[in-house]
């Protein structure tokens, strides 16, 4: 299960807004772009100032960037503005957006700084098998259960949490070990399933 299983109808309810912004000459590069940036932004003041109520920003941000990294697609495909660049930059957009926004939880009490890294490696591991599947031959995979659209989800959730006061400080390990998990779990259902689409080499 992920919610990428739910990005169809996401991106229905977004068709309208990415056909406006097409009539106003925004890009795909530029959308994607954009949520790099401000990812790397939001982190950074989180790393400088982790405070309890600047978390609250996260499920904000991270609802819209689901919601760009939709609309950065959906240009691209729906109106011929696919390019090299932008493969290069949605890729790693996603894993730098990913790392900048998970690593200011480090800086909280309890949290192993450790165990947070490893989450970011994690992370970066299963988005490089997904794309991996493609190089080979393959579809670039999604499977969850912590795809794009999922970590994004559970770190908004996470901030949230963090604004409210509700994650004890010996949680916190727990919680990243289980993130890590569900992290290489994702990245072996993705390599298998990359194995079993896409015919074996023969010399």
């Amino acid at each position: 299960m992920s919610l990428y299983a739910l990005k169809p109808a996401f991106q229905s309810l977004l068709r309208p807004l990415v056909a406006g912004l097409f009539r106003l000459r925004c890009t795909a590069n530029l959308v994607t772009s954009f949520a790099a940036v401000v990812s790397l932004l939001l982190g950074a003041l989180l790393w400088l100032h982790p405070v309890a109520p600047l978390f609250a920003l996260l499920p904000l941000w991270c609802l819209i960037r689901m919601a760009l990294n939709a609309i950065d697609g959906m240009l691209a495909r729906e109106f011929g503005q696919r390019s090299v660049l932008g493969g290069f930059l949605n890729e790693l957009g996603d894993v730098v957006s990913d790392a900048a926004l998970l690593a200011p939880f480090m800086k909280l009490a309890g949290a192993s700084a450790s165990l947070v890294w490893g989450a970011i490696c994690l992370s970066i591991i299963s988005e490089l098998a997904g794309i991996h599947a493609a190089a080979a031959g393959g579809a670039r995979r999604y499977d969850g259960p912590l795809g794009k659209s999922d970590r994004a989800f559970v770190i908004g959730l996470l901030g949230l949490l963090v604004a409210l006061g509700w994650v004890p400080m010996l949680a916190w390990n727990p919680i990243w070990l289980g993130f890590s998990g569900l992290l290489l779990l994702t990245t072996v259902r993705r390599i298998r399933a990359a194995v079993n689409e896409i015919p074996p080499i023969r010399s």
